[in-house]
């Protein structure tokens, strides 16, 4: 890489930081872009699985939930003159996150942080999954605040 993204991976979670985050890369990189959400298995230890019972419905509003985050990628992009490729993947956050971005030649990534979450357990959670990509991804990560 000399410099300038080539393919820039966002992620997107349906939070205001990650819109912000998707608005950032579309408005400074003028390459391919691609928004990835991820779906926590309801087995995974961060997800309420661990609380709730596994249930069809749960996994079903998850799904619905992920094709309704990359909706509104798609009309933001849209609005702003640009596409982007959308992409679901199911596992645990910063994991899935750091392996898309190895397996599909993503060259920078740009998120959200979610330092203004409004309880400590979920900034803590949500957190750790900016924390982890930062400090694992092969590729320089923008973290919008």
């Amino acid at each position: 890489m000399d410099g300038v993204p080539e393919h820039v991976l966002v992620p997107l979670d349906g939070s205001p930081l990650a819109d912000d985050a998707l608005m950032h890369a579309l408005a400074v990189y003028d390459c391919q872009v691609t928004v990835l959400n991820v779906v926590t298995p309801l087995d995974e230890p961060l997800s309420e699985g661990g609380i709730l019972e596994l249930d069809e419905s749960r996994r079903e509003a998850a799904e619905d939930r992920a094709e309704a985050v990359l909706t509104r990628a798609r009309e933001q992009a849209d609005a702003a003159g640009q596409t982007v490729e959308t992409v679901v993947e199911t596992g645990d956050p910063a994991e899935t996150i750091i392996e898309y971005a190895e397996a599909h030649d993503v060259d920078h990534i740009v998120m959200g942080s979610h330092s203004e979450a409004r309880n400590a357990l979920a900034r803590r959670l949500l957190g750790t999954v900016a924390t982890t990509v930062v400090g694992d991804a092969p590729v320089p990560v923008t973290v919008i605040r």
